[in-house]
Parts: C-alpha cells; structure tokens; sequence
C-alpha cells in the first residue's frame, strides 16, 4: 500500500510510554513529518492486530519490550497537497503500553528519543496528531504509568 496519495486511510498505532511522570517522544527520521516530535509507532501490517504492531513497533523504536497495551484514543490525520488532494491520510491507533524490560534508545526511524515532562510537551514541534491526541487525553496521561 503506498503511503503518499494513498487510495484509503492507512492505519497506524502509537506506544504511549510513561515513567515518573515523563512521556518518552521520538523525533521522525521519516516523512510523513521528518524532523517533529511524537510517540513511537508505525503501521499495522497485513495479518497483523493493532495491540501485536505497537508491541512490535515500541520495540523496533525504542528499544523497550512492551505488553498489555490498553487503548487509550484514536485520531486521524489527513494531509492535504496545494491543488488540495489527499497527500497523507493516517488513522492512529493509539495505546499505553507496559514495560517489561530493555534500555530506551531510539531506533528505527527514530532520530532521537526523550523523556519528556508533561508540562513541556507542548514547547515541542509535534505532529499535528499527537498533539491533538496531547491535549485530548493530557489528564488521563499524567495518572498514566508504564514502568
């Protein structure tokens, strides 16, 4: 399925991962949204369920072994070209998740990885969907914990 100008939605998931009260963000190495911050996730593959692709994808991303993810939201983000056709159209699943053991670092097309206080998330160059997905679910995030 091909991501730029896609023929449908393309469904992604998102790992919410909190520790003493701080949300771990990765900055894109990839387009869509090179270079903005967010939670780590990717796309659901083919055969695949949600909750297995965020454990897969917590992993690939952030170097951590992850389980019990829990929905949290779910959000959607369309990018429109200049003539106002659908560049981008992503439907994010997104969950908090569980961590059972490993170091963070970033990898996979994560450029870097931070521990971040709730109260400067905002201070950050965030997706348009996590920062929508941010605001919405701020206050059940921060009685959130993942460790």
């Amino acid at each position: 399925m091909k991501r730029l100008y896609p023929d449908q939605p393309i469904v992604g998931v998102g790992a919410v991962i909190i520790k003493d009260g701080k949300i771990a963000l990765i900055k894109r190495g990839n387009e869509p949204a090179r270079g903005k911050w967010t939670i780590p996730g990717g796309l659901v593959e083919l055969g695949e369920s949600p909750e297995k692709a965020v454990v897969r994808e917590a992993k690939e991303e952030t170097g951590l072994d992850v389980e019990n993810p829990g929905l949290v939201d779910v959000v959607s983000n369309v990018d429109l070209d200049e003539n106002g056709k659908v560049k981008y159209h992503y439907v994010i699943i997104d969950y908090l998740v569980h961590v059972t053991a490993g170091d963070a670092e970033a990898g996979s097309d994560a450029v870097e990885l931070r521990w971040i206080q709730f109260d400067e998330v905002e201070k950050f160059d965030l997706t348009a969907s996590f920062r929508m997905f941010f605001r919405h679910n701020r206050k059940k995030l921060e009685k959130a914990s993942s460790y």
